[in-house]
């Protein structure tokens, strides 16, 4: 069944705070559950909500068999190993593990992460600007204006913080540049309520929605071009590349669809999985029997073509390849490359 979706939310490759979930899985432990438990209780949940089992061709059955005996044998440092080694199995960016209350740990990162990790520098990007950038209060972007008037936002996140109120004001404060460059080659994920709000300034048209997928299909109506937001409407780039992860890629596949955006760099990490808040079963941090949980997405979104974001990432419309030698001597030749077409 067909349903509108109230309240979603991504969680991809974020610094998700638990928060009184923590509390409550603190609750829920159960101090004499032995490893096997938790192990059952995390191939379980992965079986029943995760979304690319069949995609992926990944036999889950096949893989409790291989794990199961050495979790029956494992100490508990061992098990967190073989906990992570078993959610690795899925090859997908977003899920982790934590110990209650203690920091997450991501099972898996994908080759394009692993390629452009160290090929993009905050410091690199601010050599390019005579003034200092802007941060706004919500500490999840930075602007700014070169000395040719062209305007440049850098997001470190998409956090539901403050920055879908920031956001507008910002782009007004942009809105006598001659072009604009939104730079997404960040590993932070986000909401899906900021890529929306982010999306609505840049929006002269309706303009449909990626498909949505939530343990079942979700309805969506298309973006309306709100009549009380100052649109931009010059030319913008957007930067990408293999670090772009999550609501980073949805917000780049959404401004892709506009007429006046070239987006430019490589192909994004390929996290194409979400989770949402809607339901509990909906929801991706998962309590196991013992000291620990788990992030599994239960749904995703597509791209426009239909394909999946997942694995695949979001490609550029103009490729501009650029190294970790390339920072090294002091360059960003993706950035160059969109200041040169805003010229």
């Amino acid at each position: 069944m067909r349903r509108m979706l109230v309240f979603l939310v991504l969680i991809l490759f974020s610094s998700f705070q638990a928060r009184g979930r923590n509390e409550q899985a603190e609750q829920n432990i159960k101090p004499n559950a032995g490893n096997l438990d938790c192990f059952d209780a995390a191939w379980k949940r992965v079986r029943d909500v995760y979304p690319f089992l069949e995609y992926k061709n990944i036999d889950w059955d096949s893989i409790y068999a291989v794990y199961k005996s050495r979790v029956e044998k494992a100490g508990e440092e061992e098990f967190d190993l073989l906990l992570n080694d078993m959610l690795a199995e899925l090859k997908d960016v977003h899920v982790y593990h934590q110990k209650v209350q203690g920091p997450q740990k991501y099972a898996y990162e994908s080759p394009r992460q692993i390629r452009d990790k160290h090929a993009i520098s905050r410091a690199i990007i601010r050599k390019y600007f005579d003034t200092e950038l802007t941060g706004t209060k919500s500490k999840s972007a930075m602007y700014g204006i070169t000395a040719d008037n062209t305007g440049y936002i850098y997001f470190y996140d998409l956090m539901d913080n403050g920055l879908e109120e920031e956001f507008p004001d910002i782009v007004k404060y942009l809105r006598n540049t001659k072009g604009l460059i939104l730079d997404f080659r960040t590993r932070q994920g986000g909401t899906y309520q900021v890529v929306q709000s982010l999306a609505l300034c840049f929006l002269t048209a309706p303009l449909e929605k990626p498909k949505l997928y939530i343990l079942e299909d979700i309805e969506q109506p298309p973006f309306q071009p709100p009549t009380d937001t100052f649109i931009y409407t010059k030319p913008i780039v957007v930067l990408i590349n293999g670090m772009t992860i999550s609501a980073g890629e949805l917000i780049s596949e959404v401004l892709k669809q506009l007429p006046n955006v070239t987006v430019v760099g490589d192909t994004t990490a390929g996290g194409g999985g979400c989770a949402s808040g809607h339901t509990p079963q909906a929801e991706g941090p998962y309590r196991l029997p013992c000291n620990r949980i788990i992030f599994i997405p239960t749904g995703y979104f597509l791209r426009y073509d239909g394909s999946h974001i997942e694995w695949n990432g979001v490609s550029p419309d103009i490729r501009v390849e650029q190294t970790e030698t390339d920072i090294k001597s002091g360059k960003d030749r993706q950035l160059e490359y969109a200041l040169n077409m805003l010229k």
